[in-house]
């Protein structure tokens, strides 16, 4: 991503929604944008995983995990994976763990927090399903931009400053 949350919010303010500031970073990759993915899961990984298998196309996957800080729903086996897959982030309504390898992986990850224990893995899920959190509505489609001053979407990609 060549140009700042922050500048994309001057030059755009009225065609971006703005993410209240919950997430912490934990990726390798402090900035990163892409159309969005969805998936909404309840305390399960296995739809997490085969969607992070599947080709990203750059794409950012934003995951609505109902805010639980009860497990993780990224290590660093799944981040790996994603850079693998050429996603280009990851933004979580939930935990993850391994983050001192996750860090180490070139990818964006913003998520609530920190927890060591997986969730289960016996399937379940939505895939490409409007969620909302933070404030804001992720709708599959439309495009994401984070990176250290926060997150915006905006319905349509935005073009570069730079």
């Amino acid at each position: 991503m060549n140009d700042s949350v922050a500048d994309l919010c001057d030059a755009y303010s009225d065609q971006i929604t703005l993410a209240e500031p919950l997430f912490r970073d934990f990726g390798g990759a402090e900035s990163f944008s892409g159309p969005i993915t969805t998936l909404t899961v309840d305390g399960d990984f296995l739809l997490i995983k085969e969607t992070l298998s599947t080709a990203g196309d750059n794409g950012v996957l934003v995951i609505d995990g109902a805010g639980s800080t009860e497990f993780a729903l990224l290590g660093d086996r799944l981040a790996a994976m994603a850079r693998e897959s050429q996603w280009s982030g990851l933004i979580i309504n939930g935990c993850i763990r391994d983050i001192s390898v996750v860090r180490t992986i070139s990818i964006g990850v913003k998520a609530l927090g920190v927890c060591p224990k997986r969730p289960s893995m016996i399937g379940g899920g939505e895939l490409n399903k409007a969620v909302s959190f933070a404030g804001i509505t992720f709708k599959p489609g439309e495009w994401v931009y984070a990176d250290l001053d926060g997150i915006i979407v905006s319905a349509e990609k935005l073009q570069t400053l730079s």
